[in-house]
């Protein structure tokens, strides 16, 4: 069988001298998504960390396309897109300027009719223009996820990507995850709501338990 394109043996995660988990592993390929599981305080959120390369694991790798993500952090950080508690959004710049930013950061252009299509696929057609600090939390989540949609990533690692969205925001967000899982992308995804995504090759993770 071929190993996965993501794969994570035997992690451990340690909080001080609280061992949140151990003897995690699991393997990702094209076309799944992954639902990470647990209470709060659990580790989920560490996990992920760990699996984006901000945070070391206490034991145990992570490896991406057979290499350790700590010596492919380059072609790793090109593949993944990670969107986590914080939007990672500028007040002082409009969501335009914001995804062109990012994209700049991550060494990609981005032009601006590509910029303003995905924010008015997200619901932002009229929020262009103005800066970040007036929008409420929703719509800055918005523009965080429209930033994921223009990082060409192949892999994204979204945790709690639901919170502060409204019912049609949570639909967004679903459908965001089908389309790009259907199209071979690979998702892991934490949530305390339920997310449908019904067809889909689905894998679930508990952490803490």
């Amino acid at each position: 069988m071929t190993p996965g394109m993501l794969i994570a043996n035997d992690l451990a995660c340690e909080r001080g001298e609280r061992l949140l988990f151990k003897n995690l592993g699991f393997e990702l390929e094209n076309g799944e998504a992954l639902l990470v599981r647990g209470g709060n305080g659990r580790g989920k959120t560490s996990l992920l960390r760990i699996l984006c390369g901000l945070s070391a694991p206490a034991a145990g790798v992570v490896r991406w396309r057979g290499e350790p993500i700590n010596q492919a952090q380059e072609q790793y950080g090109r593949e993944m897109s990670y969107l986590g508690h914080a939007n990672g959004i500028k007040d002082d710049l409009t969501p335009v300027e914001n995804l062109r930013l990012a994209a700049a950061l991550g060494g990609r252009d981005l032009d601006m009719a590509t910029a303003t299509t995905a924010l008015e696929q997200v619901g932002l057609s009229r929020c262009m223009d103005i800066p970040a600090r007036v929008l409420s939390f929703g719509q800055r989540r918005r523009v965080a996820l429209a930033g994921l949609m223009t990082a060409g990533a192949l892999l994204w690692i979204l945790d709690e990507p639901l919170t502060g969205l409204d019912v049609n925001g949570v639909a967004m967000v679903e459908q965001m995850i089908r389309d790009h899982v259907v199209a071979g992308g690979m998702v892991i995804v934490t949530t305390h709501q339920p997310l449908a995504l019904d067809g889909l090759t689905q894998k679930t993770l508990s952490v803490g338990d």
